[in-house]
C-alpha cells in the first residue's frame, strides 16, 4: 500500500514538473531576440543622474503612457494635425508605412516592447511627427501658430530640448527621415519642404540648442547624420577626437591638477579645435577646448556616457571625464579656466563637482587611455625643477608691472651697493 502511495506521489510530482517545464519553455520561446542593430537602451540605475527620466514629454516606447507625461500628449496631436494639413499624404498611408517597418523598429530597442501592434504604430507616428514639427517650427517661424504652446512658452522648450536627448527617449532616425520624405512627396503647397531635408532642420535645431553644452566642430552633424542611429548616437559620432588614439599605456594615474600645473609653469589656452575631447599639450601649453557648464550639463553628459558604454563604443568620452576630473579638482582649478578664457560663465561653482560625479561611473583602462601621452608629458614637465623655479619667479615677483619694476629697482640698488662697497675697499 505504501509503495503504491509513494509511486502515485512521485507521478504527481513528475506531472507538476512537466507542466512547470512547459511553462518555462514557453517563456523562453517568447523572449525578444536581441538584434545586432539594437541601439536604444534603458540607463542602468547605477549611472542615472538625479532626474534620469522624462518629466515633460515621452518619446518612444519606454515611458509611453505614463500618467505624469499625459499632459503633453494633446500637444503632440496638435502638432500631428498641423503636419497633416500641409501634406496630401493620408494618415492611413503614414500608419501603413510604419507598419511595414514595425519589426525593424522594435529591433532597435534592447528589450521587449510590451505594446500591441496598433498602439506601437500609433505611438511611433505621433512621437515622430512631434519631433519633425518641433524642428520645423524652430527652422521656419512662419510654421508656428497661436495655439502652439511650446513655441510661446520658452521654459517648455528649454526643458524639452534636454528630454529629447535622453537615451530612453529616442526614436530611430531612419523613421523620422523617411516619414518627412514621405510627406514631401505630395504637398498642398508646391515646394513647401523642397529647399530643406530632415537633416537640415535637425542640424539647425542642434546648433541652436545643444552647441553650448557640447561643442561640436562645423559640419560634423551633417557628416555623421546618415550613419547615426538616433540623436544621442549622433552626438557620440560628432565627439570622436580628431587626434589619433595614444599608443602609450598609462603608467601613473596621478594626473596633476590645473593648480599644480600652473605652479609648474604650464600655460593654458582655449583649444584650437572646437571638439570637446581634443585636449593637447605641447611646449608647455595645455590646450583645452572652450566649454560652459549649465544646470542640465550633467544630465546630458551622463546620457552620452551611458550610451558610449552600453553600445560598446571606444571610451573616448569616458576618458575625457576622467581626465577633466583630475585636472579640475577645486574651485581654484575652475577659476584658472575662467581666467584663461577656456570656460564660459555658466555654473562655474558646479564645475569641479560635475566631473567628480560623472567619474563615479567611469572605468579607466590603463592600456588604452586616450590621454596617456598627454598625461606622460605633463608629468615629465612638472618634474623638471627649472620650470617650477621659473614659474615661481614669474608668479611671485613679475606678476604685475609694478612688481616687476620693484624687483628690477631692488636688483639695481643691490648692484649699486655692491659696486660702492667694492670701490670703498679698493
Amino acid at each position: 500500500m505504501d509503495a503504491r502511495k509513494h509511486e502515485h506521489e512521485g507521478y504527481d510530482v513528475l506531472t507538476d514538473m512537466e507542466k512547470l517545464a512547459d511553462a518555462l519553455s514557453g517563456e523562453l520561446e517568447s523572449l525578444h531576440p536581441l538584434a545586432r542593430e539594437c541601439s536604444i537602451y534603458r540607463v542602468p540605475e547605477t549611472t542615472r543622474c538625479s532626474n534620469p527620466t522624462p518629466r515633460i514629454v515621452s518619446i518612444g516606447p519606454f515611458h509611453h503612457g505614463k500618467e505624469e507625461l499625459k499632459a503633453m500628449e494633446e500637444h503632440k496631436k496638435r502638432y500631428l494635425k498641423c503636419f497633416l494639413q500641409r501634406t496630401k499624404v493620408r494618415i492611413a498611408s503614414f500608419l501603413g508605412f510604419i507598419k511595414a517597418r514595425e519589426a525593424e523598429l522594435r529591433n532597435c530597442y534592447a528589450e521587449t516592447i510590451h505594446l500591441g501592434s496598433d498602439e506601437f504604430i500609433k505611438m511611433v507616428l505621433v512621437d515622430a511627427v512631434f519631433l519633425i514639427e518641433l524642428f520645423l517650427k524652430f527652422y521656419q517661424p512662419n510654421f508656428r501658430t497661436d495655439e502652439d504652446l511650446i513655441s510661446r512658452k520658452s521654459f517648455l522648450h528649454v526643458d524639452m530640448k534636454h528630454e529629447i536627448l535622453l537615451l530612453e527617449n529616442q526614436l530611430p532616425l531612419f523613421i523620422l527621415n523617411d516619414l518627412f520624405n514621405l510627406a514631401k512627396t505630395t504637398m498642398f503647397e508646391t515646394n513647401l519642404y523642397e529647399e530643406f531635408s530632415f537633416m537640415t532642420i535637425s542640424c539647425f535645431w542642434f546648433r541652436g540648442n545643444i552647441a553650448g553644452y557640447l561643442p561640436i566642430q562645423e559640419n560634423l552633424l551633417e557628416i555623421n547624420f546618415s550613419r547615426a542611429k538616433h540623436f544621442v548616437d549622433l552626438l557620440i559620432l560628432c565627439l570622436q577626437p580628431s587626434q589619433s588614439h595614444s599608443d602609450i599605456a598609462l603608467k601613473d594615474v596621478n594626473i596633476p591638477s590645473l593648480k599644480e600645473l600652473h605652479q609648474a609653469g604650464v600655460k593654458f589656452k582655449p583649444g584650437s579645435s572646437k571638439n570637446l575631447l581634443d585636449i593637447k599639450f605641447n611646449e608647455g601649453i595645455l590646450e583645452i577646448p572652450f566649454l560652459t557648464v549649465y544646470g542640465a550639463t550633467e544630465r546630458l553628459y551622463r546620457n552620452v556616457l551611458a550610451f558610449e558604454m552600453m553600445h560598446c563604443y571606444t571610451s573616448y568620452f569616458n576618458d575625457h571625464i576622467i581626465m577633466m576630473d583630475y585636472l579640475v579638482n577645486t574651485p581654484k582649478d575652475a577659476e584658472l579656466l575662467v581666467q584663461n578664457e577656456i570656460m564660459g560663465l555658466g555654473y562655474t561653482e558646479a564645475f569641479p563637482t560635475l566631473f567628480h560625479n560623472l567619474d563615479n561611473g567611469c572605468i579607466i583602462n590603463y592600456s588604452c587611455f586616450q590621454y596617456s601621452g598627454v598625461v606622460a608629458d605633463l608629468q615629465a614637465y612638472c618634474k623638471l625643477p627649472w620650470h617650477k623655479w621659473k614659474a615661481t619667479l614669474k608668479q611671485n615677483y613679475f606678476n604685475t608691472p609694478w612688481a616687476s619694476i620693484s624687483v628690477i629697482a631692488a636688483v639695481i640698488l643691490l648692484l649699486l651697493t655692491s659696486i660702492q662697497t667694492v670701490c670703498s675697499l679698493i
